[in-house]
């Protein structure tokens, strides 16, 4: 499968990292896709008797060092009896090792304001492709072999892990049946993700997918993030695309960095509502 156990389970071994939450650990694989050794922290439902037999749906959660926590008591609140918002799911969190060599989708070395950048970051960029090939031969074939997993998969990121979700969705669709980006940058290599979403979704054509997509105030509404929103949303809604289920929402009283505490919570809600 091009990958190779470090960590193994709790009934195998016992050098498991246990996470702060009891159904949570961390696991260590080799992927042979990217070349180095990569860590994962994996959230189970708590279950009772009536969950014996049953199997969950899988959401995969990049930047998982920031907001995997957050989704994993989102998950256990959410899916309580007496909240039943959603259904239990398993939570999979990425954590980076090189964040913008994997989560963008070209190689680029400009700004938001297209200006040349001089500090050496984006040196790296345009892996996405190889990361998602990472996802879909690796990490989501464990995934699926050991653990309770449903078909049903959904994909989320924030920022530059926003643009790789629309990316994925776009040149890979089948991958998972749901995305979730929020304030996706989409101002990344002169709007480059804009311009394939413009290119590649076809007028009338179905996706069967469930979408949401958001921002935060990052500058104002007047702001090129804001506006980028504003423009994916208005290709996406022109298109008409069948069987596609989307929401887009603006918060404009959170910043960057704060729009996803409010905006995962919608989303896991907007995502799982059927």
């Amino acid at each position: 499968m091009g990958f190779t156990l470090l960590v193994a389970f709790k009934a195998e071994s016992q050098n498991i990292e246990t996470y702060k939450y009891t159904a949570s650990e961390v696991v260590t694989i080799h992927s042979r896709v990217l070349n180095e050794d990569r860590k994962v922290y994996i959230h189970c439902p708590k279950l009772d008797s009536s969950d014996e037999n049953k199997r969950f749906p899988v959401l995969y959660l990049m930047d998982g060092e920031n907001h995997f926590e957050l989704l994993s008591q989102y998950a256990d609140y959410l899916s309580r009896a007496d909240v039943a918002a959603i259904p239990k799911i398993i939570v999979v969190g990425i954590p980076n090792t090189k964040r913008v060599r994997d989560l963008t989708p070209t190689q680029s070395i400009s700004n938001y304001d297209g200006k040349t950048d001089t500090t050496g970051r984006y040196k790296l960029s345009g892996g996405n492709e190889i990361f998602l090939q990472f996802l879909k031969t690796e990490l989501i074939p464990l995934i699926d072999s050991s653990y309770k997993t449903q078909e049903y998969k959904v994909f989320a990121g924030h920022s530059f892990g926003g643009i790789s979700s629309i990316n994925c969705m776009l040149t890979h669709p089948n991958m998972f049946n749901g995305y979730i980006a929020i304030s996706p940058s989409f101002w990344w290599d002169n709007e480059y993700l804009l311009k394939l979403t413009e290119k590649r979704i076809k007028a009338g054509s179905t996706l069967n997918k469930t979408l949401f997509y958001c921002n935060g105030n990052e500058g104002g509404s007047n702001s090129f993030f804001h506006k980028a929103l504003l423009k994916f949303d208005s290709i996406i809604t022109a298109k008409k695309l069948m069987e596609l289920d989307y929401q887009y929402k603006y918060y404009p009283n959170e910043i960057h960095m704060t729009v996803p505490i409010v905006a995962y919570l919608d989303a896991l809600r907007f995502i799982f509502k059927k």
